[in-house]
């Protein structure tokens, strides 16, 4: 039964600005969600959750595209009018609000909020992660930066690393390739993940690929614009492809398709949990790999994706090396000398005695 459940909002800067695809924000704002719950026998359990769309705008005052459709203020105003219908209900019932949900961000949420009070999941990964899903890092230029100092980044990253995902489409060509190469020529055995975010069209993503050494390449998150475009750069190539930023398109329709190797899947973009673990399901059916992502996440959220991939992808590493930037961690520590707390956030709404 859900005796009592609170809304808060954060607000975290951002330095340097965090890349978006091509854009850059620099601060995250999102909610967190806690609830508590007791069962039959008395006993209480306490839980909390991010809530936080990938939505608003960059530094320079423009809308981020491509991302979460709804926005912070949506979510807010959502979970205002949902907290007392949920009071003192059974736990299902925010299962059933999460699948009703239109809100990717929100629906995900409240079904992470199920998992952790059933017991379902928590913030610790279920087992320790096998060598194959040992942290990827991710690398880019920030703006301005000579990428001798993003090779240091590289020079300092521990003996155990074995891939980097490395920003690209982003700036010059010519600067991006000079970087990759730098990368290998001091970690050459380096499998490298690179990511476009759809920033090139077809005969960019051909003159990019055919100066990649493709021995060491993974594969390319969205090369092109379009699947269409995807399957021509891999029949020119022969280099893999995966998918992120189309999974969310309207009309997107899971199949196997030349090229594609693997689905980038972001769970605050995606929704309701039940829904994500059919979908991976279908997805490792047709021989395609899940790789769980980050959605530029707080040091809350990125706990819960890497306790979420242990038990669904727990074969692949997550894409979680997202937090370097993030001037404070929030409520979970992942190290930094500031961890907000519970007094520290702004509460908006609250129903029943905590």
């Amino acid at each position: 039964m859900l005796s009592s459940l609170r809304l808060y909002h954060y607000r975290i800067p951002l330095t340097p600005p965090l890349a978006v695809a091509r854009q850059r924000i620099a601060e995250r704002r999102g909610l967190v969600l806690q609830a508590s719950s007791r069962t039959a026998a008395g006993a209480v359990r306490r839980a909390w959750v991010e809530i936080a769309p990938l939505s608003g705008a960059d530094t320079q005052g423009r809308p981020l595209t491509g991302f979460s459709p709804e926005s912070l203020h949506e979510v807010t105003q959502y979970l205002r009018l949902l907290l007392p219908t949920l009071l003192q209900q059974p736990l299902a019932s925010l299962r059933r609000a999460a699948q009703g949900c239109e809100l990717a961000s929100a629906a995900y949420g409240l079904s992470l909020l199920h998992a952790r009070l059933s017991g379902a999941c928590d913030h610790r990964p279920a087992r320790t992660q096998p060598t194959a899903a040992v942290p990827i890092p991710l690398i880019y230029l920030n703006p301005g930066e000579d990428p001798r100092q993003a090779a240091a980044r590289i020079r300092a990253l521990p003996a155990g690393i074995t891939r980097v995902k490395l920003k690209v489409a982003q700036t010059h060509a010519a600067t991006e390739l000079k970087l990759l190469h730098e990368v290998l020529a001091i970690r050459p055995e380096f499998k490298l993940r690179l990511d476009a975010n759809q920033g090139w069209d077809l005969e960019q993503a051909i003159a990019f690929g055919a100066c990649l050494p493709k021995s060491a390449i993974e594969y390319i998150e969205e090369p092109c614009r379009t699947l269409a475009e995807n399957i021509a750069f891999h029949r020119a190539l022969g280099l893999g492809y995966a998918l992120d930023e189309s999974l969310h398109q309207a009309g997107f329709s899971l199949a196997p398709h030349p090229g594609l190797v693997a689905l980038c899947i972001k769970p605050m973009l995606f929704g309701e949990l039940g829904l994500l673990r059919e979908f991976i399901g279908r997805a490792n059916a047709m021989g395609l790999r899940c790789i769980l992502g980050s959605s530029l996440e707080t040091s809350l959220g990125i706990a819960a994706i890497a306790a979420l991939a242990s038990r669904l992808t727990p074969d692949e590493a997550p894409g979680i090396d997202t937090l370097g930037a993030f001037a404070q961690d929030l409520l979970v520590s992942s190290g930094k000398a500031e961890c907000l707390g519970q007094e520290q956030l702004t509460l908006l709404a609250e129903a029943g005695p905590w």
